[in-house]
């Protein structure tokens, strides 16, 4: 995992440098983008009392995008708009899988009710996206 402050998002590729996104030829995209809001991670790790230089970085959860202070809707099909131009349509929860265990003894479980794993989605209009960008829910 690299920790970035831009990339290029985009329909063809998802993130910019992570393969995952890539769409495949006669493949519809669910899971291009994983967006993850950073109060559900902490809440995670104070439910299993881990905190403060003991915590784990936020990208050990292996999400594409983290957002501070917007609470995604625990639904799928809205929109997420990013900077001027980047949109991303929502299709589905991002369970956390097994390799959370790795990351720290309980963590998968942990990350499991209310959606604090993040969600998942497909990018709908490209766009270059930073650090401190504007974030929001659209229908």
């Amino acid at each position: 995992m690299e920790e970035l402050r831009s990339a290029a998002v985009t329909a063809a590729a998802g993130v910019r440098g992570d393969f995952r996104g890539a769409v495949r030829p006669g493949r519809t995209p669910r899971r291009q983008v994983s967006l993850m809001e950073i109060e559900s991670w902490r809440a995670a790790l104070h439910d299993l009392g881990i905190d403060g230089f003991d915590a784990p970085p936020w990208h050990a959860r292996r999400a594409n995008l983290l957002v501070e202070g917007l609470r995604f809707p625990r639904e799928k099909g809205y929109v997420v708009a990013i900077g001027a131009s980047l949109r991303i349509a929502i299709t589905m929860e991002c369970d956390p899988c097994s390799r959370m265990e790795e990351v720290a003894a309980g963590l998968k479980g942990a990350l499991m009710p209310d959606w604090r794993g993040g969600v998942l989605g497909t990018v709908i209009e490209d766009g270059t996206i930073a650090v401190g960008d504007e974030i929001r829910i659209e229908e």
